[in-house]
């Protein structure tokens, strides 16, 4: 936005006593403009200071109260790293557990590690990878190896410290692996796009099982911290859990009527949400997968991705290119969190709770301060009658768009 300021002052000529007309001319002729500056140049450093002050404070008397909270607005001390902007489409971003370090998987199956502050993005590191499009990017538990898959059917384990491949595994599915988690010890569990889990082992060639649970793809999969039961959301609305123990299926949902595509654990692990293509979140209670305990309409369009915040709020995006807060106990909209142009593929929380990063369509990776969530969190009141619509508008703190009624507030 270019903005032009008003500051200049127009001084009025003061009007001649005398009366008569030679007078008035011969003050012209004395009065010249050399002689006019021959006097400023004599004036004191203070008066000339003060006049200078005087000349500023005027200026800003004269510029418009809106202008100036713009201005502010500008000045404001940068709290979120600055945006990376790619040359080729981001498919997947993974925060590293431990340090300021940002994964981003792209479409041509490659692999930028990019170190962050508030300041500045830095890129540290590019891993060709993938001869075909990323699908998932992972950091273990400690943060030390990252794990990717792609469309080519192939999982590769990374030392994230100096770049080498630690692990290859070739063929490691008949079809395109579309999701990749990791467990501990070593552990990962993948998921490709004909419904086919598998549980790895990196210290060992083969998987320690394979299970067909669908003829779908695997949008997503999650665990909690026992690591007893894997739940899998499929593109055929079916929600499958898997026995890690047992190397079995536990349970499977009943078919709901639209994709699964995302999943998050609150409440101490206690609740699992599910989101899916047609905008509607499922909640149920852990162990309880073969039946939600609640639903609600989250937007109307489809939601990709989620990320839990605290134990009580999730941020989700999806089609519409907008990140949503919602509080879920009770359930109630808290706002937009930051907006893309274009719909967002995936979110994710960094190390310390501070940041979440979203990918876009765009090829765009943005960053939202989300400190402010946890005071939030603790004031959420559950008495107050909800205007859902409004709720669902309102910008908050992070958003690169300002409410017009804070906007304005302080301008009265």
């Amino acid at each position: 936005m270019t903005l032009s300021f008003r500051g200049f002052e127009k001084n009025s000529s003061d009007e001649s006593d005398s009366d008569s007309g030679e007078d008035f001319e011969e003050f012209n002729e004395n009065d010249s403009a050399d002689s006019i500056q021959d006097e400023e140049e004599n004036m004191s450093d203070d008066e000339a200071a003060t006049t200078m002050d005087n000349e500023t404070k005027n200026g800003d008397d004269d510029e418009d109260e809106v202008v100036k909270a713009i201005k502010a607005e500008k000045n404001k001390q940068r709290d979120h790293p600055p945006t990376i902007t790619c040359d080729d489409f981001i498919v997947d971003i993974s925060f590293n557990p431990s340090r300021n370090l940002i994964a981003l998987a792209n479409i041509v199956g490659d692999i930028l590690l990019y170190e962050y502050n508030t300041e500045e993005t830095k890129l540290v590191n590019t891993l060709e990878l993938h001869l075909k499009a990323c699908r998932d990017v992972e950091f273990d538990i400690d943060g030390t190896t990252m794990y990717s898959t792609a469309k080519d059917k192939v999982i590769m384990a990374v030392d994230v410290e100096t770049g080498k491949l630690k692990k290859c595994i070739e063929d490691a599915h008949e079809e395109p692996v579309y999701s990749l988690k990791c467990l501990d010890d070593n552990k990962i569990v993948t998921g490709d796009d004909g419904g086919t889990v598998k549980l790895w082992d990196i210290r060992k060639p083969d998987p320690v099982f394979t299970l067909k649970i669908g003829d779908e793809h695997v949008s997503d999969m999650i665990t909690n911290d026992a690591q007893k039961y894997l739940v899998c959301a499929g593109g055929d609305g079916v929600l499958t859990t898997i026995d890690l123990k047992g190397s079995k299926i536990y349970t499977t949902s009943e078919e709901y009527d639209s994709e699964l595509t995302c999943m998050g654990l609150f409440r101490s692990d206690s609740k699992l949400l599910v989101g899916s293509s047609k905008g509607k979140f499922y909640l149920f209670n852990w162990k309880e997968f073969g039946y939600h305990s609640d639903e609600y309409l989250g937007q109307k369009h489809s939601i990709q991705c989620m990320v839990p915040i605290t134990q009580n709020i999730v941020v989700t995006s999806g089609e519409d290119g907008v990140l949503r807060a919602a509080h879920m106990f009770p359930q109630r909209q808290l706002g937009i969190v930051g907006q893309h142009r274009l719909p967002v593929e995936r979110l994710d929380i960094s190390h310390d709770g501070q940041f979440i990063a979203s990918c876009s369509h765009d090829n765009d990776v943005k960053f939202w301060n989300i400190s402010y969530f946890e005071s939030i969190d603790s004031i959420i009141d559950v008495n107050h009658k909800q205007n859902k619509k409004k709720d669902m508008s309102n910008n908050l703190p992070s958003s690169s768009v300002k409410n017009a009624a804070d906007f304005f507030s302080g301008l009265a």
